[in-house]
């Protein structure tokens, strides 16, 4: 009944005080706005996805009007061949997407930093020029797109200090505090039924904010159980700044020394730590050049191109050892031009090779951040909150094997069937489009 009449006072309080009302309507104002450019990111990439797809219909009807046609490739270009593996396959025309998951609505993550499609050919890498490099959080701001995590992560903890911030204070400075005493007994119990109050005010406004969403983008269609998740962990974060400020009121004793120390906490969690810990992990791993990967892409792959004929042959036949019973292994004549079509079975080795230190590169600097997660709350929740709307930087790993997966799959399906000296028709080239695209890497399996 006590709780019940403190929610009640509180409220009588609340509505007689503009500038907390003022700042939850700006609050709100701000959720809405992440919300919005959550959903257009994610609407902008399903339209990506859907035009890259439709372009991809058209290119592949090309390439089957030369089957139709009886003609082997485009008149302007003779040296295509759409009847050998190697030019049906180049001309597949396939792609891999990361398909954006619609809680993105909630939290962009890393979404705007790499990219989310791919067109894989069997001399792609997952690191070429079109898969964009990780951008630094301080760019990310500068971008302009502020997401609804943002306003959870950083406005959320500022609009709790701004309801908090004059309770038991207001009281002790006007000198009151000791008839609220007399009234209630217990001070500690007065305090916490407060604060409560305006932890309830947050919660719902931003439940409100969060249901407000799924109408932005299909989460309840196809994530309902990530957006209780969601709930979940941004209530945990919500509880963790209630209880810090709770604490700070509990033990203070001025509106002045209480706003303060608060104020305090909210710019050590919320910049001071966050940014320390970006300093921290960036000295100690300067942003990766990937010389690893240029160096395999140019004067290894230079190196590899100036062997012998009979010492790439036998790298060839160690990589591929099928190779050894096809009836083009048999004919010399055929051979010389086999080989040549089968070198990226060789370089896609060299650029894996160049990719496993950028990898490594990544997981420690990775394992680096989360061991500071015991003191930096704020880059804990926030890949929390990445993990769960899929935009986390294990999610574009993830990614960038299955590309790597794919063109694996590509160039030993196309070498197997150059050396065993195959001819494509249409239906080829049709079977060759289904593999690709109902292929399933192992980290996807």
């Amino acid at each position: 009944m006590k709780t019940i009449y403190s929610f009640l006072y509180e409220w009588h309080h609340f509505t007689r005080s503009p500038f907390k009302y003022i700042a939850l309507i700006l609050f709100i104002l701000a959720g809405v706005y992440g919300l919005h450019n959550g959903s257009m990111l994610y609407n902008n990439q399903q339209i990506e996805i859907n035009r890259i797809h439709s372009q991809v219909e058209e290119e592949q009807s090309k390439y089957l009007d030369f089957y139709k046609n009886n003609e082997k490739g485009p008149a302007d270009r003779p040296w295509v061949d759409m009847t050998t593996p190697f030019w049906a396959m180049w001309n597949a025309y396939t792609f891999k997407f990361k398909t954006p998951s619609p809680l993105m609505v909630y939290n962009v993550g890393q979404a705007e930093q790499f990219g989310f499609y791919k067109r894989v050919t069997f001399l792609s890498s997952p690191y070429d020029a079109d898969m964009v490099e990780e951008i630094a959080n301080p760019e990310r701001l500068q971008s302009g797109l502020l997401d609804f995590s943002f306003a959870i992560l950083f406005l959320a903890p500022l609009l709790l200090l701004i309801f908090l911030y004059n309770i038991k204070g207001a009281e002790t400075d006007y000198g009151i505090f000791t008839l609220i005493l007399v009234q209630n007994q217990n001070a500690r119990t007065w305090v916490w039924s407060r604060i409560a109050f305006y932890f309830c005010v947050t919660w719902a406004t931003i439940f409100i904010l969060m249901i407000y969403g799924t109408f932005l983008t299909p989460v309840f269609e196809y994530s309902s159980a990530g957006f209780w998740k969601l709930l979940l962990w941004v209530s945990m974060y919500l509880v963790f700044w209630t209880v810090l400020f709770g604490i700070v009121l509990s033990m203070g004793s001025s509106t002045i020394g209480n706003t303060l120390k608060m104020t305090a906490l909210w710019l050590a969690f919320v910049f001071v730590i966050p940014g320390a810990v970006h300093q921290w992990v960036s000295a100690t791993y300067p942003a990766n050049l990937m010389t690893e990967l240029i160096d395999a892409q140019r004067d290894e792959r230079d190196e590899l191109y100036s062997l012998p004929d009979s010492v790439f042959q036998a790298k060839l036949n160690t990589k591929l050892p099928g190779i050894l019973k096809t009836v083009v292994f048999k004919d010399s004549t055929k051979s010389k031009r086999a080989m040549n079509q089968s070198a990226s079975a060789l370089t896609n080795d060299l650029t894996k090779n160049g990719i496993i230190a950028i990898e490594q590169n990544h997981k420690d600097k990775n394992q680096l951040i989360e061991s500071s997660y015991w003191f930096n709350p704020i880059t804990y929740f926030q890949n929390k909150l990445n993990r769960i709307t899929k935009t986390h930087f294990d999610d574009y790993h993830l990614y960038r094997q299955q590309i790597q997966n794919l063109i694996d799959y590509q160039i030993e399906l196309m070498v197997m069937d150059i050396w065993n000296d195959k001819t494509i028709d249409q239906n080829g080239y049709l079977n060759y489009i289904k593999l690709l695209n109902d292929y399933k890497s192992p980290q996807s399996k």
